[in-house]
């Protein structure tokens, strides 16, 4: 694919010590129905995430952290290189399925959307039964965020989100360089007025024991980030 054509849509994938899964992601990723740019952010890895990334051939674009930055750092990174039509955040952890893509895309491929939210809490896809902590925090954020926003989102945090290459630019620049990144996207993308809709998706969450990364002390910073953004000019 020559750098100057725009593919349809460009999937982020920000990844740290991901090695057991980010292969079967790309491959996920390069089975869906549209013309892709895959980029991978290697967050400074310490088990080889980026030595698999760079077996995959040049059908993934790799950048790499020369340290650990964490997932708003690589999520900026790749944004840097997006070419496509539609941005789409996927995690490298398989707790999202690539297969949720074509659903999380579609309002905007139809001309409704400027942005979708996949969210774990409406209903009607698979979701592990775990963390219950972790669930009553995500609807008090969205909660917080529906008030301080004036929106019905029910699923702020979610790890799945899309949005056209306008609107990124529109709400750039970003700064947060940890999980915060989540509420800092949400809360620009509502005060820019954007048409957000919201599909369910599937969630195959980990287990802390299996992977996974953001705790419950990480609820704090983005309570801090939603009010910050939101009275914040840029």
């Amino acid at each position: 694919m020559a750098v100057t054509e725009q593919p349809e849509l460009t999937v982020v994938v920000p990844a740290y010590n991901e090695a057991d899964t980010i292969a079967m992601v790309i491959e996920r990723l390069q089975a869906l129905p549209y013309e892709l740019q895959i980029i991978v952010v290697d967050d400074c890895s310490e088990d080889g995430t980026a030595a698999v990334v760079e077996g995959l051939g040049d059908a993934v674009e790799l950048v790499r952290h020369e340290r650990n930055q964490g997932k708003g750092a690589a999520l900026r990174s790749g944004f840097a290189h997006a070419r496509g039509r539609i941005i789409v955040i996927q995690d490298a952890d398989l707790e999202y399925d690539p297969v949720d893509i074509p659903e999380l895309v579609a309002p905007i491929r139809s001309g409704v959307a400027d942005a979708v939210f996949g969210s774990r809490l409406i209903g009607g896809r698979p979701q592990r039964a775990h963390l219950f902590w972790h669930k009553v925090g995500n609807r008090a954020l969205s909660l917080l965020t529906n008030v301080l926003y004036n929106t019905t989102l029910s699923d702020m945090e979610t790890g799945y989100k899309a949005f056209t290459l306008d609107v990124l630019r529109a709400i750039e620049p970003l700064y947060e360089s940890d999980f915060r990144i989540e509420p800092e996207l949400t809360a620009k993308i509502c005060r820019g007025n954007f048409r957000i809709y919201e599909v369910p998706i599937a969630y195959y969450g980990r287990s802390y024991e299996e992977g996974k990364k953001i705790t419950w002390r990480d609820g704090f910073p983005a309570v801090f980030a939603l009010v910050k953004y939101r009275f914040r000019d840029r």
